[in-house]
């Protein structure tokens, strides 16, 4: 139960729900224990009558007393239902409001993570223990609250009462709940391992249906569906065998534990059966007794259902906290940080300051003539073994446009991730916008940067509102401003709905050079110091380029661009090429000047050139388009 402790000690704000439901349960069990000491009264009373030398004045008298305590039961049935209902409504509350603290801190925290975390992640994967996670709490707390912790504080003082009648009757009751809970010990942490087991199966599965839903139109070119069925159903398959495992050990110990509940209250109502025979208790004492039994006798039957939500919500929650323990991104901005502590989902969300604070330091930057971008003998790799970058320096001043040249795997991306802070360089020294990456935030430093991708990475939602990612506050006329000189407006005033088109999930309405001219009008709105294009025109074919490279125009004017390419075309222009072989810097220089020279750029001109076989071939290598 430490972990569920853990759980409302980082939600101690909804304390005053806690005192609401601990107030309703105290409330529910008085109201629940006056009922049987009326029936008691009404028992005796008509007993008393019936055997007793009878006559009109006693039966009247009686019928007086049963009246009234009938009254007084109406009440206090009345009173319970009401009570509780109260109390069930703010322990739905309750848990509606933690679910809402915790997966905003879930998510938030995610967002604090480092990059590396989801390098080797599967996006359904952590989707499916976000849901497992925080139900699994959720769901426990809040049958506990609404139900089982009104019994609980019944069965206290029906253990009270009867002690105050008969003691050993209390120690029988008092005996139950300990062996209980001894053969559930012995029960859990078998039921857990297997629990864990089917986990990593649901898991697996989860993160399979997320990717081929996500990549439909993939799984059917390819004619996978069987294959992908035959996959995820292959998982539940797995966990049918763990359940039948689980199942049959939960239920033999659940039998051994109903067995011995059994013979604990058949020695129980014997002991009140004989008392009563033998004038010890009053005909309606004895009812009263077996009543107040039953409802000690009846958390106990619940137990097992509390016991297994209980251990679905123990692993939930250990999932839970091994996301929440795990270090953030150095860089992280102190505001994630403090949303992935949040009592509320209400985070305040301004992105203003890093911005302007990344256009004066270019500014700055610009009027002392100092480097955009410097790499310093920078070097990198994902595993300590296997470098990516080796000792790699280059500049980019303000305005200049700096391309990228070399084979794939070369580390051309390696280095886009650096100057957007995924990844820091593990040696060397990485200045970006006069401000060394590992001395500023995430967020300062990609506040600094536009990028413009291979893939468009499109959300759901309106065009407005996919060209306003990179700006929230932005006008409506900013927003048609950014669409023009992308080279967008006309296309999207040729939706029926215009701006307010939805474009459908990752923008999949939209052809490849619509989406990649929105992404380009979001990085325009951006307003940027620092342009990124990886491969953005790469996927596109001629005409889309064509298109796209007009936007692209308008988006470099004025600012410092790196730009990974794909046809030399687009790159003949540039004020420096940096070519890499292997990780490192191979030459630096204009592309006149490269061109006059043995290396990889002016071997690329002549494969590009050229019309054999073998020298295409080895274009592709580069991840070049002739």
């Amino acid at each position: 139960m430490r972990l569920l402790s853990r759980i409302l000690s980082t939600t101690r704000v909804l304390w005053p729900f806690y005192i609401g439901v601990i107030v309703c349960s105290l409330a529910t069990a008085a109201a629940t224990l006056v009922s049987p000491f009326l029936i008691r009264d009404a028992t005796d009373a008509i007993v008393s009558t019936v055997t007793g030398p009878g006559g009109d004045d006693a039966v009247t008298k009686a019928t007086r007393t049963v009246f009234w305590l009938v009254i007084g039961l109406l009440i206090a049935d009345l009173t319970q239902t009401l009570v509780h209902n109260v109390g069930g409504y703010l322990g739905d509350v309750m848990t509606a409001r933690m679910r809402e603290i915790l997966s905003t801190r879930y998510f938030a925290k995610l967002l604090s993570l480092p990059q590396r975390y989801f390098d080797s992640q599967v996006t359904g994967t952590i989707i499916a223990r976000l849901e497992r996670s925080i139900t699994n709490v959720t769901q426990f707390l809040q049958a506990f609250s609404n139900n089982f912790f009104p019994m609980l504080l019944t069965v206290g003082a029906v253990l009270v009462i009867t002690a105050w009648h008969y003691w050993p009757l209390a120690l029988l009751l008092i005996i139950v709940f300990p062996v209980y809970t001894f053969l559930t010990a012995l029960t859990s942490k078998r039921w857990q391992k297997i629990e864990g087991k089917k986990n990593e199966q649901i898991d697996t599965a989860g993160g399979r249906f997320a990717e081929a839903i996500g990549q439909v139109k993939v799984v059917r070119s390819f004619t996978s569906e069987l294959r992908e069925i035959a996959f995820f159903g292959s998982r539940f398959v797995r966990t049918i065998s763990l359940t039948r495992e689980q199942s049959s050990w939960w239920h033999r110990m659940d039998a051994l534990r109903g067995g011995i509940l059994n013979v604990i209250f058949a020695g129980i109502y014997m002991v009140l059966f004989l008392r009563t025979l033998h004038g010890d208790f009053s005909l309606g004492t004895m009812v009263m007794l077996i009543q107040l039994v039953n409802m000690a006798r009846q958390p106990v039957m619940m137990m097992s259902y509390l016991v297994d939500t209980a251990q679905r919500a123990i692993a939930g929650s250990r999932d839970y906290f091994h996301v929440m323990e795990l270090d953030p991104e150095s860089r992280t901005q102190p505001e994630l940080l403090a949303a992935a502590a949040t009592d509320s989902g209400e985070v305040e969300v301004s992105s203003t300051g890093a911005a302007r604070r990344s256009r004066e330091r270019a500014e700055a930057q610009k009027a002392e003539g100092a480097p955009i971008v410097d790499f310093d003998r920078v070097s990198f790799s994902y595993d300590e073994d296997k470098p990516v970058l080796t000792d790699v320096s280059f500049t980019a001043y303000s305005g200049q446009k700096v391309a990228l040249v070399g084979e794939s795997g070369g580390g051309k991306s390696t280095i886009v991730n650096l100057l957007l802070g995924f990844y820091a360089p593990s040696a060397g020294q990485l200045s970006v916008i006069g401000s060394d990456v590992n001395d500023i935030s995430g967020s300062d430093l990609r506040a600094g940067s536009a990028v413009v991708f291979q893939d468009a990475a499109l959300f759901s939602g309106t065009i407005r509102e996919n060209i306003a990612y990179g700006n929230p506050d932005a006008t409506d006329a900013e927003i048609v401003e950014a669409a023009r000189k992308a080279n967008a407006d006309t296309f999207i005033r040729a939706f029926a709905e215009g701006y307010d088109t939805t474009i459908g999930e990752r923008g999949l309405k939209l052809s490849g050079g619509q989406k990649q001219r929105i992404a380009i009008a979001r990085a325009i709105l951006k307003d940027a110091p620092l342009l990124i294009l990886d491969e953005a025109t790469s996927a596109l074919d001629t005409k889309a380029e064509r298109e796209v490279q007009h936007g692209l125009e308008k988006l470099m004017e004025g600012r410092t661009t790196v730009i990974i390419a794909h046809r030399l075309s687009t790159i003949s222009d540039v004020d420096t090429i940096v070519t890499l072989a292997d990780g490192r810097v191979d030459e630096v220089g204009s592309p006149a000047e490269l061109a006059t020279t043995d290396g990889i750029y002016a071997e690329l001109l002549r494969l590009t050139a050229s019309a054999s076989a073998a020298d295409r071939k080895r274009l592709q290598q580069f991840g070049i388009k002739g």
